[in-house]
């Protein structure tokens, strides 16, 4: 029989991570590895499957922040390290894993990344959020006009220090961003992977710093190069403007690939806007409502007549029940419900990336109402993560 056990040890904490690694068909972590992976760990957020005294399942939370529509600022739990040992799966090991994680959390939300697209809705994961992977021409990209602040390049060492401090100032601006935590940062500083080439440039406006910008170049043939963005934080349009500018005019480059909110006007900079090709539209944030009444009064709403939304949760009963949700607020209610909708959907549309009335149409849901439940939840901006984990 399986069973459920909170780590709380470094050894502990190390087997899971060569269980989570083996389930990713990847090696055990080497001494090198681990050091670099063990900040990482927060005891009481780490959960693992046993038989007998095996561990055969895992799965681990990060304690975050996350941005709703509206600009409120909720607890998170980041989701990460869900693997099963491969003789282990199909015997409910996974199903008893986010059973326990999920009844436990302190937090109202999680999301996480989907390893596979069909897993994680029968534990009431919804997709919320996708993103679009960009490249660029950048031996015709031309953004005309000048900088209106100022880009330093900086050592390791200091963005090391001041990109968190940057972070935790300017960068919950939209919807589906999320904190940082401390063992997030220390990944990214890992010298022995990519992270070793890395570049760091700070953006200066007016009121100080205002955005940073992270890449990688690699070599594709003799004087030829790739830059990957993979990092680009801006609190204003001027400083999101003159990062992307500064990278479209780096010597020696000629494509550019970056990872975009799919409302980001990337595309506009440019004077010829076919230097702007869109390779993939793919998931990034799935949502989990832990905290239905919560997260429902987290964020605000548009203007519509009040939908009656009844909501079903199998694995957190708790949440099931029928919410009034207006334009000023949602409250639980005993009136005839407009449309039902199991969790997970409601976590797909939370954000308005999806909208209920797609979900209709394809079959996902029924139910009346649908126009104003729309534009209920609708957000002025595409939900967006930008930071992997």
């Amino acid at each position: 029989m399986t069973e459920i056990r909170v780590l709380t040890d470094e050894a502990q904490f190390r087997t899971h991570n060569g269980v989570f690694r083996r389930a990713m068909h990847w090696g055990p972590p080497t001494d090198e590895q681990w050091e670099v992976t063990k900040p990482s760990y927060e005891p009481g957020r780490v959960h693992a499957a046993f038989d007998g005294d095996e561990m055969v399942g895992t799965t681990q939370t990060f304690g975050s922040s996350l941005v709703v529509p509206g600009g409120t600022v909720v607890p998170h739990a980041a989701v990460s390290r869900v693997g099963v040992r491969a003789d282990y799966t199909r015997r409910g090991v996974l199903t008893a894993l986010m059973r326990e994680q999920l009844s436990t959390l302190p937090d109202p939300v999680a999301t996480l990344r989907a390893s596979e697209g069909r897993i994680y809705g029968r534990f009431g994961y919804g997709l919320a959020g996708r993103v679009r992977l960009v490249e660029i021409d950048a031996r015709k990209a031309v953004v005309p006009g000048d900088m209106t602040g100022r880009v330093r390049m900086l050592d390791q060492d200091t963005a090391d220090k001041l990109l968190p401090e940057l972070h935790n100032a300017i960068g919950l601006t939209r919807p589906g961003h999320i904190g940082r935590w401390a063992g997030w940062w220390a990944r990214a500083r890992d010298r022995k992977s990519d992270a070793e080439n890395s570049v760091t440039v700070v953006h200066t406006g007016p009121d100080g710093d205002d955005g940073f910008l992270t890449y990688v170049v690699k070599t594709e043939g003799e004087f030829k190069h790739r830059l990957s963005i993979h990092d680009l934080v801006a609190a204003t349009p001027e400083a999101w403007r003159d990062l992307w500018l500064y990278a479209s005019r780096l010597d020696l480059v000629d494509h550019i690939e970056c990872e975009v909110p799919l409302d980001e006007p990337v595309t506009w900079l440019f004077e010829d806007p076919r230097v702007v090709y869109t390779k993939d539209v793919f998931d990034e944030i799935w949502l989990r409502l832990v905290d239905v009444p919560r997260m429902l009064a987290a964020r605000t709403y548009g203007h519509a007549d009040p939908v009656v939304i009844e909501v079903r949760d199998k694995l957190l009963p708790a949440n099931d029940g029928r919410y009034r949700v207006t334009p000023d607020g949602v409250e639980r209610t005993d009136d005839a419900a407009d449309l039902t909708v199991p969790v997970d959907l409601l976590g797909a549309c939370y954000f308005g990336d999806t909208t209920f009335s797609q979900l209709a149409a394809t079959g996902w849901l029924t139910g009346n109402r649908l126009d104003a439940a729309d534009a209920l939840f609708a957000s002025a901006r595409a939900p967006y993560c930008g930071t992997f984990f």
